[in-house]
């Protein structure tokens, strides 16, 4: 066929018509790509802020970059011929590591610890200075989302994570100390109570303990004792002994003030069972 002959000039008609149609859809499927409606406008910028906030970094040992996790999105700065650490909890188990540049960034896994609680650490490494990408790791406790850059030089040799719920395991470990060692009804910590009082005589409601933080005093009954069965208190002054008020809290009486000497009385007649207390012994 001649380059000028009829059916070649209609060869390149049906050509240019061809891409006349098809140039139109082409220009308008990027540009539809590139426009965002207004909820998807709304939806980069939160992701933006989540992603460009400026987190809580702190140092942990060896020079640690510690991260809290959840609270931002962490930024790990790795080097070309460097290898940066990324340290999970221990025991948890990675399920999926996912890669932006994979050609360009390489993550390989390892271990640290014993069985049973061995950390995953990911070791990243960069082929060239100047990159940008994103990582996803998932694992059995929770997903984590991280931005990789790489610098000619600067880079971050370990870094790992804070957890808000290792936090409040740990202040519950603290508190649950501390009421340990408080005495009951007191509230306030053992070693400053005065539990200079001496307890005599044989009764079913013989308290187990007494002592007083200086303005109150507190009586501690069995824990077969309800307060319906509580004895009655009598403190001794001035030779006589008179009836005072007082309050039950569970198997605890307490008095609106430091007692030098009392007694407890349940019952009448033969029946009667007493139990004097007196402080200094």
């Amino acid at each position: 066929m001649k380059p000028n002959s009829p059916i070649s000039s209609a060869v390149r008609m049906r050509s240019l018509l061809a891409l006349t149609l098809v140039y139109p859809f082409l220009f308008q499927s990027r540009a539809d790509a590139q426009s965002m409606t207004l909820k998807e406008t709304k939806g980069v910028e939160i992701s933006g802020q989540w992603r460009g906030q400026t987190g809580l970094v702190t140092k942990g040992p060896d020079g640690k970059v510690i991260f809290l996790y959840g609270e931002v999105q962490p930024s790990v700065i790795c080097s070309p011929l460097q290898v940066c650490d990324i340290e999970l909890q221990g025991g948890e188990i990675v399920r999926d590591v996912l890669v932006g540049d994979t050609v360009r960034w390489k993550v390989e896994p390892a271990t640290s610890g014993a069985p049973g609680g061995q950390a995953i650490h990911l070791i990243v490494k960069p082929t060239e200075p100047g990159l940008v990408t994103s990582m996803v790791v998932t694992t059995s406790r929770r997903t984590y989302h991280i931005q990789l850059k790489s610098h000619p030089t600067q880079y971050m040799a370990r870094s790992g994570f804070d957890y808000p719920e290792d936090v409040s395991t740990r202040m519950a470990d603290i508190n649950a100390r501390i009421e340990a060692s408080t005495i009951p009804g007191a509230g306030i910590p053992a070693d400053q109570l005065n539990f200079g009082y001496s307890i005599s005589g044989s009764a079913r409601f013989r308290p187990t303990r007494v002592y007083t933080d200086g303005t109150k005093t507190y009586i501690q009954f069995p824990e077969s004792v309800a307060a319906r069965e509580a004895p009655v208190l009598f403190v001794v002054s001035g030779g006589q002994n008179r009836i005072v008020n007082y309050r039950m809290k569970s198997n605890m009486m307490i008095v609106d003030f430091a007692v030098d000497k009392a007694i407890l009385i349940s019952g009448v007649g033969w029946s009667q069972e007493k139990i004097t207390i007196k402080r200094g012994g």
